[in-house]
């Protein structure tokens, strides 16, 4: 066996330990999630051919690198991947394009000065040191002020002020009779009211009868969800185990016929 062939074969070993990279992970996740690609395409505002093409790590397709790191973050999110992980393994896999070229410094020319500027300097603090002890050197000459002249004013008496007394104003005390409160009347528009509380990450769809998307992102753990609309609801839930379900304040549990590995499609009436 040859040097290049055991090379060729040590890096396969070695790409294979790493395991799934960049796009590869997202794809894999998308994948047990079961999400379909044309899912995600629609997501991201991106053709299939685009979302293989990140998934296979072909960032060229794509564009600028910006935008291909903008789609990879979208679709980390979509699918509960970490961003960091995934954009991690996008620089480790464009690294050879990101070195910078080396550049070679050269030597700067010794710049020559010039004597003209500091003769002109010298010359103008003579002239300032020369004017300065021509003005020092000048005998002061003093003036005496005169004192001033007081002028004394006759004292006013003060002037009388008349004061008003005010006038006593009548005030009605008598208590105003208590409105009474107006009771809110609560009207049942038939909506469908729908709560959903995630355990864990769950990518979720969810349209109600008019086709009016209510929910379409992905559930984190720990929040929760509250939806109204015109029943029935249709539910899609990429992981049913991490959610819980209230349907117009009642639990409502998924039956086992609307699931599908850990994926589950329900239609929700609110009956």
């Amino acid at each position: 066996m040859s040097d290049e062939t055991e090379k060729q074969a040590d890096e396969e070993v070695e790409t294979e330990s790493q395991g799934p990279r960049g796009g590869e992970r997202l794809a894999e996740a998308r994948r047990d999630q079961q999400i379909s690609v044309h899912e995600i395409a629609k997501e991201l505002h991106l053709d299939e051919p685009k979302v293989r093409a990140l998934e296979h790590n072909d960032f060229d397709m794509i564009g600028a690198p910006v935008f291909a790191k903008g789609h990879l973050k979208k679709y980390a999110r979509l699918v509960g991947v970490d961003e960091g992980d995934v954009l991690k393994d996008y620089y480790e896999l464009t690294r050879s394009a990101s070195i910078p070229p080396v550049v070679s410094s050269r030597p700067r020319p010794r710049r020559e000065v010039s004597p003209g500027p500091w003769i002109a300097a010298i010359v103008v603090l003579i002239v300032v040191a020369s004017v300065y002890w021509w003005l020092t050197s000048r005998p002061a000459v003093v003036e005496t002020p005169e004192p001033p002249v007081e002028e004394v004013m006759p004292q006013q008496e003060p002037a009388a002020v008349e004061v008003d007394q005010p006038e006593a104003i009548a005030v009605d005390m008598t208590p105003e009779p208590e409105q009474p409160e107006a009771s809110e009347a609560v009207a049942d528009d038939g909506a469908l009211r729908l709560l959903v509380t995630y355990s864990g990450d769950c990518w979720t769809e969810i349209t109600d009868a008019s086709g009016r998307r209510l929910f379409f992102d992905l559930g984190k753990e720990g929040r929760t969800v509250e939806l109204s609309g015109t029943p029935p609801f249709n539910v899609l839930f990429g992981n049913a185990e991490n959610v819980s379900l209230q349907v117009n304040g009642s639990e409502y549990a998924i039956g086992a016929a609307e699931r599908r590995g850990r994926t589950a499609r329900l239609t929700i009436s609110g009956t």
